[in-house]
C-alpha cells in the first residue's frame, strides 16, 4: 500500500460527499494480520513504526509510572437517511488519531492529538508523563502481536455503495404507509461505521482489531382523530451487510408500527406499589442500568455504589445469574479485546443469586488483585478507558413465561422502556415505560401509556422472585451507554421475569400488592 499523510487522507476520503465514504485503501489487506514486531495498517498507511511507539512510550513514561499505552484509531462513519420516501441526508465522518496513557496506581496522564506527525504525537506523550515526578519506567524489550478471537468476522463490508442501502430504507417506508392507514410520517435510516484500532502497550503487547458497528432504522408518527403516537425501533450490531435482507426490513416496519398504532388504545394504569413483570429482549435495559453499572469496578473501588462489599454475598434468589459478554458473535456489545489490550471473555458478575465479580479494566484488577476481565472501554482516542458493560444479561430459569405473568396476578407487564435516569451510588431509578400492558387476573390485557417505574437496583434484583426459560439479547444496533463523558456501543438481555414490587406512577392508587 501506498503511504498517505494525513491531511492528504482526510482530503481525498472527505471528497465522496453524497456517495458512500470510503477511504482508498480500504482493500482486502486492511484485516491482513501484522507480523510480529510490527505495527502493520498504522505503519503502511500513517508510517507508524515499531520504533516510533517504543520512542511514545518512553517518553510517557520518562517521570515514571506502572505503565504506558497508545491507542491509534481510525474511524469510517456513513449515514443516509430519509423522510417520507425523499433522502434529506447522506453524509460520513472519519476519525483518526492516537490516545497515549501514563497509569501511576489509580492516577492517569493522558495526551491526544488528531495529527499523527511524531512532532505531535511526543507533545501528546510528553503531555501524558507530567503527572508523575520518579525516575523513567523502563519499556519492554519486544512486543508481541495479540492473538485474539474473532467475534464479528469481516466478508464484504469494505464497501457498500449507496445504491445498495438506499432499497433498504425505501422499503421501509413504502411497507409502513401499507401497513397502516394511521402513518403520517416515516423516517428510515441506515448507519454503519468501520474502526480500525491499534493498541501498544509498554509491557510489550501489540493488538489490532477492525470493529464493524451498523444497523437499519425507522421511526414513525401515527395519527388518529386528532392525537399523534409515535415509536422507532432498529435492528443491527456488528454484521456483514449480508444480514441486511427484505425480510429484515419488513421486520422493521411491523415491529414499528405495531408500536405507535397500539398506543391509541392504551390507559393510564394505577398508581403505586405492585408486581411488575419483565418481558424479554429490550427490557434488558433496566438490568444494564439499574444493576450493571454499580458492578463496574471504579464505582466499587472508590465505595460509589451498593455493591462495593457484597463479593461473596447474596443478592438474589439462587435462580439469578447475570452475566457480562463480550463474546457473542455479532452482537453489539462484543469486542475482540478491549481498548487497553485485554482479551475478551464471559465474565459471571451474580451466580446462582451471590455475586461473585466486578467489571475490571487494568487499573481496577491491579486493586483487586485479579486479572482483568476485558472491560475497559472508551469512546474514542479522545477518551481515558474506563470500567463498561459488554453485553449484560440474566440467564433464563425454569419457569415458562405464561406462569411467570400468572405468578403476578395484578401488575403490570413491560415490553420497553425509555428515558431512564440511576443513581449510581444508591442504585435509585426511574424509567418511563413506552411499551406495556396490563396485568389482571394473572394475564396481560390493555395497552398502557404515559406511566413511570421507580425503584432502588439492589432492592429489585433481590425482588426478583420468579424467572421465565425465553432469555433474548436484545438485537439492536444503536444502544449506546454514557458514562465519564463518553459513549459505548453495548447490549443487554433478559429472559421474563417477576419483580414483587415497584412503585408506577399512574392515575390513581392501586390496592395492596399481592
Amino acid at each position: 500500500m501506498k503511504k498517505i499523510d494525513r491531511r492528504s487522507f482526510l482530503r481525498t476520503t472527505s471528497a465522496a460527499g453524497g456517495m458512500v465514504l470510503v477511504s482508498p485503501y480500504l482493500d482486502g489487506a486492511w484485516f491482513v494480520q501484522s507480523n510480529k514486531g510490527s505495527t502493520g495498517y498504522f505503519e503502511s498507511e500513517f508510517g507508524i513504526s515499531m520504533e516510533m511507539c517504543r520512542k511514545l512510550l518512553e517518553t510517557a513514561l520518562m517521570r515514571g509510572g506502572d505503565f504506558a499505552d497508545l491507542y491509534f484509531e481510525h474511524t469510517l462513519n456513513n449515514w443516509l437517511m430519509l423522510e417520507d420516501g425523499k433522502v434529506n441526508q447522506s453524509y460520513g465522518i472519519v476519525k483518526l488519531g492516537v490516545g497515549i496513557r501514563t497509569v501511576k496506581g489509580d492516577q492517569i496522564g493522558y495526551g491526544y492529538t488528531e495529527d499523527l506527525s511524531d512532532e505531535a504525537m511526543l507533545s501528546a506523550a510528553k503531555t501524558a508523563s507530567s503527572l508523575v515526578t520518579e525516575t523513567q519506567t523502563t519499556v519492554a524489550s519486544a512486543f508481541t502481536k495479540l492473538s485474539a478471537k474473532n467475534y464479528y468476522p469481516l466478508q464484504n463490508l469494505n464497501e457498500v455503495p449507496l445504491t445498495d442501502k438506499l432499497p433498504l430504507v425505501q422499503t421501509i417506508n413504502t411497507k409502513c404507509f401499507e401497513k397502516s392507514g394511521y402513518i403520517k410520517n416515516v423516517r428510515a435510516g441506515f448507519h454503519d461505521s468501520m474502526k480500525r484500532i491499534m493498541v501498544v502497550t509498554s509491557d510489550g503487547l501489540i493488538a489490532e482489531d477492525i470493529i464493524p458497528r451498523n444497523y437499519l432504522y425507522a421511526s414513525v408518527v401515527a395519527e388518529k382523530d386528532g392525537k399523534n403516537e409515535q415509536s422507532g425501533w432498529n435492528l443491527g450490531g456488528r454484521h456483514d451487510f449480508s444480514y441486511y435482507s427484505t425480510d429484515v426490513a419488513e421486520n422493521i416496519s411491523d415491529e414499528v408500527v405495531k408500536r405507535a398504532v397500539k398506543q391509541f388504545d392504551a390507559i393510564q394504569p394505577p398508581a403505586g406499589e405492585m408486581p411488575v413483570v419483565l418481558g424479554p429482549g429490550v427490557t434488558g435495559i433496566l438490568l444494564h442500568e439499574a444493576i450493571g453499572h454499580g458492578m463496574e469496578a471504579d464505582f466499587n473501588r472508590k465505595n460509589i455504589s451498593t455493591y462495593s462489599t457484597m463479593i461473596g454475598k447474596k443478592v438474589a434468589e439462587p435462580f439469578v445469574t447475570i452475566v457480562d459478554d463480550g463474546t457473542i458473535d455479532q452482537q453489539l456489545g462484543s469486542i475482540n479485546f478491549d481498548d487497553e489490550g485485554s482479551q475478551s471473555q464471559r465474565t459471571v458478575l451474580v451466580e446462582n443469586g451471590v455475586m461473585t465479580s466486578y467489571l475490571h479494566d487494568k487499573i481496577s484488577a491491579k486493586y483487586y488483585g485479579v486479572k482483568p476481565t476485558g472491560n475497559g472501554r472508551r469512546e474514542s482516542y479522545e477518551h481515558q478507558p474506563v470500567p463498561r458493560m459488554r453485553n449484560t444479561y440474566m440467564m433464563s430459569g425454569d419457569e415458562s413465561p405464561e406462569d411467570v405473568i400468572k405468578k403476578a396476578k395484578n401488575g403490570i407487564y413491560i415490553e420497553d422502556v425509555s428515558n431512564g435516569q440511576v443513581k449510581i451510588g444508591e442504585g435509585d431509578f426511574a424509567f418511563y415505560v413506552s411499551q406495556g400492558r396490563m396485568i389482571e387476573d394473572g394475564k396481560l390485557t390493555a395497552p398502557i401509556k404515559d406511566v413511570n417505574i421507580m425503584g432502588n437496583g439492589p432492592k429489585m434484583l433481590a425482588n426478583i422472585t420468579a424467572v421465565a426459560n425465553d432469555l433474548k439479547i436484545h438485537e439492536g444496533g444503536a444502544g449506546s451507554c454514557g458514562k465519564a463523558g463518553q459513549s459505548v456501543p453495548v447490549s443487554f438481555g433478559l429472559p421474563t421475569c417477576l419483580v414483587k414490587s415497584l412503585t408506577v406512577g399512574g392515575t390513581k392508587q392501586m390496592g395492596g400488592v399481592s
